[in-house]
């Protein structure tokens, strides 16, 4: 409640502490502060820097265990059995230029959406960046301001501040002249100005800030998933690569630099050093693709959740409708005078110093003309849906007004309810213009019983406008099986009615009549489409209602009244012209206020996720069958077949180049969960066949070829065998075909045979096919296991569904 003089409506309620009151601290006060080092100057990073992504690409447990076996290579073997460990280093940098890129990307996005609050100095008030602020600033704050740094208020109108996300007490504070406010809250309802107390890494938003704004990796099932894979393949690696070192080494009375050689050759496949690598890219790559369409993801995982998501509860006002709204009519009832109503109108309007869309249109449609005295006002809020003022209209009388959502002021048996009812059913927003009853002031109307016995004065009827974009955006959603939920603060009617001209059919319900029991309440939202008065703390009821459900939640909003809701859902979605509040909790920011960008999101998140399902299953099939490759070496005490030449060219053509592609192609495939399961029931079947067929070329090699040379035909044999069936597993993988896939398998096959064919490259990778007989029962091997991966893959997609 704010109280004001007559002579003036603005007056602070008490002086603020700063050495400049009302108006702040001079230049000279704030040059003294930045001098001392009393300034909010903690970074607020959006990424991670330049030497963390160096870091977090170079020095990674398989990059250490490729180096040191790449530094022996360059020791005892020939310049091409080292290349893998050149690859490494080719893969490591496209991974740190790629996160450089997504870094310069997020860091210009958050740039643009970077919170800028209004500080008074000098008497001025202007919008400076939050490292600007300075140790006793008076920084003003409105609705949807959040608090950046600790202070204590020294201004109060009506000011309601939401400490949830502090202490998790969903009700707003009131808060008064001398009263604390933490950073990390924000303002529900009126506005005032506070001073700073504490700024830098003394406020508590520093860290809150700087962890909503931060790039990240963690909380991703795609980066678990990897994570889990990658522990349990080590712990495969270190025994089997141990006995294979004491085979080669001890066991076999070889030549020692052969024997290394071939002792590198079958570590080295073991370890898919480029999955994580592949995914940073993917990841990295898109989030350049969402920063092009001006969408900040402040949490990378944001891309994976929101392709996970199949339900979206999506805000009326500012998701499918613009900001604005125009007043369409003015419908005065039973005998109060039009020229009267439009001069109070124009008073209501004024009076509320943060005016919302709602009173924003009525402002522009009835300017204040009169000399009328304010005396007392009520800020609107969401929670309560109306606004109140008394005047003093000149007579020495003082008259209490509330302007506010029909159906909340009047009895349900009042007859102008059925006419809001019917503009409602049309799309139109309707006000209600209303006189308390005698002795109400605007000191009680906070109690919900002050609206007893309003008497109706007039309709204002409002037209919204709809976002061009959003009625393609809801029926890209159902096309996707994604449903969409339309919550609002509205009449229920009339967001309905807003929902159906956007090609939204269902259910409509008013949420002031759902089951309080959150199981119940589920069945509800699950049966309902649009839902009109929904208070904030419903919306954050609804939204783990529908968790509770087992659904995959995003929510979208800009306005205070959906910060909880934000907050909880699996992925929070605000624009860029909303709160800051909502732009602090949500994950993606659109920072164009194009409600059309989110299909670009669930998109790139699908693309991502898809692509990495596909591209795992060819890096694990090679490293199950270079480990089972290994456990037989070792059991039969023979030579490894491979030298590390023949696995880098195998898996630059079969693995590396076409995942690169496959992992950046277009994929609108529905994302799924368990991947990790997913990619290992397809790899473990295909790794051992590989691996089983493999080795039995290379026995019956053995037993074929003999005398100088041997060797030599025997891994040539192997090599064919395994080449053949790990092009046919990419050919598997690569489906659905196009043409370019289909050109892909065929250039990697067209590269093989050219290394068969031209005499310097088989020399280099040591690849010779001597006589007709072996080499014929080496494809005759590799397409028989085709054949049986073939169906053996149908069966798992049958017998163990995910």
């Amino acid at each position: 409640m704010t109280h004001l003089d007559a002579g003036d409506r603005t007056d602070a309620v008490r002086p603020p502490t700063a050495t400049s009151p009302a108006t702040g601290l001079t230049s000279a006060e704030v040059a003294e502060r930045v001098a001392g080092g009393r300034v909010n100057d903690v970074p607020v990073r959006s990424s991670r820097s330049i030497m963390e992504i160096v870091r977090a690409n170079v020095f990674t447990r398989f990059n250490a265990i490729i180096g040191v076996l790449w530094v022996i290579m360059l020791i005892v073997a020939p310049f091409q059995d080292s290349l893998f460990g050149y690859v490494i280093l080719a893969n490591t940098g496209i991974g740190i230029v790629q996160e450089w890129r997504a870094k310069k990307t997020l860091d210009s996005l958050a740039l643009i959406g970077e919170v800028r609050p209004t500080v008074r100095r000098d008497g001025v008030a202007a919008e400076i960046g939050t490292s600007e602020i300075v140790l006793d600033d008076l920084i003003e704050i409105g609705p949807g301001d959040k608090v950046v740094v600790d202070g204590v208020v020294v201004e109060a109108d009506g000011l309601e501040i939401d400490e949830s996300l502090l202490t998790g007490e969903a009700d707003p504070v009131v808060k008064q002249p001398g009263d604390q406010v933490m950073s990390g809250s924000f303002v529900v309802a009126g506005g005032g100005s506070f001073q700073a107390t504490r700024v830098g890494r003394e406020a508590y938003a520093a860290q809150l800030a700087e962890e909503a704004s931060r790039f990240t990796l963690v909380h991703s099932e795609l980066r678990s998933g990897i994570s889990t894979i990658l522990k349990y393949v080590t712990w495969m690696m270190v025994p089997t690569a141990i006995g294979l070192i004491i085979s080669q080494l001890v066991v076999k009375d070889n030549e020692l630099k052969g024997s290394i050689a071939r002792t590198v050759g079958g570590i080295v496949p073991m370890v898919p050093e480029g999955l994580v690598l592949l995914t940073s890219v993917a990841f990295a790559i898109g989030v350049i693709r969402l920063g092009r369409r001006q969408c900040l993801v402040q949490e990378l995982p944001a891309i994976e959740g929101l392709a996970r998501v199949d339900t979206v509860c999506l805000d009326k006002t500012g998701t499918l409708t613009e900001g604005g709204m125009d007043v369409t009519e003015l419908r005065v009832l039973g005998d109060a005078d039009e020229t009267y109503v439009r001069k109070l109108l124009g008073e209501l309007g004024s009076a509320d110093p943060r005016p919302n869309a709602s009173l924003k249109a009525i402002i522009d449609a009835y300017p204040d003309t009169t000399e009328w005295r304010l005396t007392d006002t009520l800020p609107f809020s969401s929670a309560r849906k109306y606004s109140g003022a008394t005047l003093d209209e000149g007579d020495g009388r003082l008259v209490t007004w509330l302007l506010g959502a029909p159906d909340v002021l009047l009895s349900h048996d009042d007859p102008a309810l059925a006419e809001t009812e019917r503009m409602n059913r049309e799309g139109l927003r309707v006000l209600l213009l209303a006189r308390a009853r005698d002795g109400v002031n605007a000191d009680d109307l906070a109690d919900p019983a002050a609206v007893d016995g309003v008497r109706a004065v007039a309709l204002v009827v409002l037209e919204q406008r709809l976002r061009p974009d959003a009625a393609d955006t809801l029926r890209y959603f159902e096309e996707q099986d994604v449903s969409a939920k339309v919550i609002s603060g509205d009449n229920a009617v009339s967001v309905g009615a807003v929902a159906g001209k956007l090609g939204l059919s269902g259910t409509t319900v008013d949420a002031r009549r759902l089951p309080a029991e959150p199981e119940a309440m589920a069945e509800e939202l699950e049966a309902g489409t649009v839902f009109g008065r929904v208070t904030p703390q419903q919306k954050r009821t609804m939204v783990g209602a529908l968790q509770s459900k087992g659904h995959t939640v995003a929510m979208t909003g800009d306005g205070v009244n959906d910060v909880l809701a934000l907050k909880d859902a699996d992925i929070g979605v605000a624009m860029g012209s909303g709160s800051e509040a909502t732009r602090a909790v949500a994950q993606i920011v659109l920072l164009n206020n194009s409600f059309a960008t989110l299909p670009s999101v669930v998109a790139e998140g699908r693309r991502v996720i898809g692509n990495i399902t596909r591209v795992a299953t060819l890096f694990l099939v090679k490293t199950v069958y270079s480990v089972l490759l290994a456990v037989l070496v070792v059991a039969t005490q023979v030579e490894y077949p491979f030298l590390p030449r023949h696995l880098t060219l195998l898996s630059t053509l079969t693995i590396g180049v076409p995942a690169f592609f496959l992992a950046l192609a277009p994929n609108k495939e529905r994302a799924r969960p368990n991947f990790a399961r997913r990619v290992m029931r397809y790899a473990v079947p295909g790794g051992v066949l590989a691996a089983l067929a493999t080795f039995a070329t290379y026995l019956l090699a053995r037993s074929h070829y003999s005398g100088t040379g041997a060797l030599g035909a025997e891994t040539s044999a192997a090599t064919l065998t395994l080449f053949l069936i790990s092009i046919w597993v990419l050919a598997i993988v690569a489906r659905p075909y196009t043409w370019w896939r289909v050109a892909l398998v065929a250039a990697m096959a067209g590269a093989f045979l050219l290394v068969l064919a031209v005499p310097w490259l088989q020399d280099f990778f040591a690849l010779r096919l001597v006589g007709m007989t072996m080499p014929w029962l080496a494809v005759g091997i590799a397409a028989v296991t085709a054949v049986v991966l073939e169906f053996l893959w149908r069966w798992v997609d049958r017998r163990f569904p995910v």
